[in-house]
């Protein structure tokens, strides 16, 4: 009963987004149907001086060296990597030895207990290079590993089929799951029995989604037996740390197929398990992700749309520990959303009340921040302008320069202000000023006001800067005592 509930599932996700075109590859092939020869422009260009270095050393002491997971998908793909990461016959130990011999310097050795070791190659470029490994024991988060000269056991270990294919540095390529084959499918499927990898390291449900999302050309290749295996082991995630969900939640939810993936994830009850609302608002997600998909959102934009309320952003910052900025971007997506659709009217020029522009609405919201936030502020109101889909409002945004303010609180203070509550107070009024002329008032004219805007500074404050000036006054006469 349960396959035939993941199948609906599966197959009742719409696809928003146009098909990938696959990338075709000069691939010779060999005497196996695993095994070919990869002869691409990405294979190419990564062989600097450094890389031909490492190899020439691992061929010297006759241990084998091969480009490992995401490097070989992306070549693959078409797609140059930004990151290498090698696997290799020889131990740590051995590794350790060989580098020592040839002058080669090491980095952190913090990885060498999972067999990584960091080789720097001319002071140049760094290589992570791990050696073989198989699982003894895994508790769903972290592995005891022994070392291996196995390929395939090592690729057995391994997430999904896509990512566990080596490169040789000849260009031969090492299939041992059909990872090729399901590259070119589009296909994300984990390597042998779903359910053990999972339980392996349960932050692989994420990684999957994550995955398909990179990979998959449509939302409906979603395979049942998969989501099966997904849901009996959700509870697993509960044991992840808030820091390895975010890291793959925040790729989910700004990735191809988001919206349909993200009603999958919650129809199989993941979302209690990684702190997102157990009823998340799924309608204005799917809106959302139709608006902005294209503007490249930042994660928590689209965060904001399963929330109701801002309080809920506590509660994901209790179990995924998002940064100060997250926080904030999404707290005012959720603060502006609904703001700012409608024009409102404003004086300007004879006292006629004319409609105030949206732009203007939005730069004056920027400008009314204290200066050394503004820029960050401005982002966050482009992220509003992707939630709404608004392209027109958020390319005037981008292209706005931020005006400066020609006053600072060192000009007030050289005319005889210095009280801070004084200073801030007057500079507050000359900044509603500014903005009210569309930042056109000159400094001159700014600081002609000055006066008259101290007689205006309310009486409490005013007795708070006498009282300062009157201690500082005393502390000088001591002083010359």
């Amino acid at each position: 009963m349960l396959a035939g509930v993941f199948r609906c599932i599966a197959s009742g996700l719409h696809s928003r987004l146009k098909p990938q075109h696959c990338i075709t590859l000069r691939l010779q092939r060999l005497h196996t149907n695993r095994t070919m020869k990869l002869d691409t422009p990405e294979f190419k260009k990564l062989f600097t001086p450094e890389l031909n270095r490492l190899s020439e050393l691992f061929a010297k002491y006759d241990y084998e060296l091969r480009i490992a997971g995401g490097a070989v998908r992306d070549m693959l793909m078409g797609i140059q990597p930004q990151d290498l990461d090698f696997a290799t016959t020889a131990t740590p130990e051995e590794m350790k030895r060989m580098f020592e011999k040839e002058g080669v310097r090491m980095l952190n050795t913090k990885g060498e207990e999972h067999g990584t070791i960091t080789a720097r190659i001319n002071n140049k470029e760094n290589f992570e290079v791990t050696t073989l490994r198989v699982d003894v024991t895994t508790d769903g988060r972290h592995a005891e590993v022994e070392f291996t000269t196995d390929w395939k056991i090592d690729a057995e270990r391994r997430d999904l089929t896509i990512n566990s294919m080596f490169l040789g540095l000849d260009g031969t390529l090492y299939d041992y799951f059909d990872g090729w084959t399901d590259l070119k499918n589009r296909r994300v499927a984990f390597v042998g029995d779903a359910t053990r990898r999972i339980q392996e390291d349960y932050l692989r449900i994420l990684r999957y989604f994550r995955f398909y999302g990179r990979i998959a050309e449509s939302p409906n290749q979603l395979e049942a037996s998969t989501l099966e295996a997904i849901q009996e082991n959700a509870a697993g995630l509960g044991r992840i740390s808030g820091e390895r969900i975010w890291v793959e939640l925040k790729k989910i939810v700004v990735g191809n197929h988001a919206a349909p993936v993200m009603r999958c994830m919650y129809k199989l009850g993941l979302p209690k398990y990684i702190g997102l609302p157990e009823e998340g608002k799924l309608d204005e997600f799917d809106q959302v992700f139709t608006r902005a998909h294209q503007l490249n959102p930042r994660p928590m934009t689209m965060i904001a749309a399963l929330l109701e309320e801002p309080a809920q952003i506590d509660d994901i910052i209790a179990r995924l520990k998002i940064s100060i900025e997250e926080r904030k971007t999404g707290l005012m997506v959720m603060q502006l959303r609904r703001e700012g659709q409608q024009q409102t009217a404003q004086p300007q020029g004879d006292g006629e009340q004319q409609t105030a522009q949206p732009l203007r609405h939005y730069q004056d919201f920027i400008l009314k921040t204290p200066g050394t936030e503004q820029r960050q502020v401005l982002e966050r109101v482009c992220e509003v302008l992707k939630y709404k889909g608004d392209t027109q409002l958020l390319s005037e945004l981008q292209s706005w320069t931020i005006p400066r303010f020609p006053v600072t609180g060192k000009h007030l203070m050289e005319k005889g202000i210095v009280f801070g509550a004084e200073v801030g107070w007057i500079k507050d009024r000359l900044v509603a000023m500014w903005i009210d002329s569309n930042c056109s008032i000159s400094f001159e004219e700014l600081m002609s006001r000055v006066d008259d805007l101290r007689k205006e500074v309310p009486k409490e404050i005013q007795e708070k800067a006498a009282k300062k000036k009157s201690q500082r006054r005393s502390k000088k006469k001591l002083q010359r005592r």
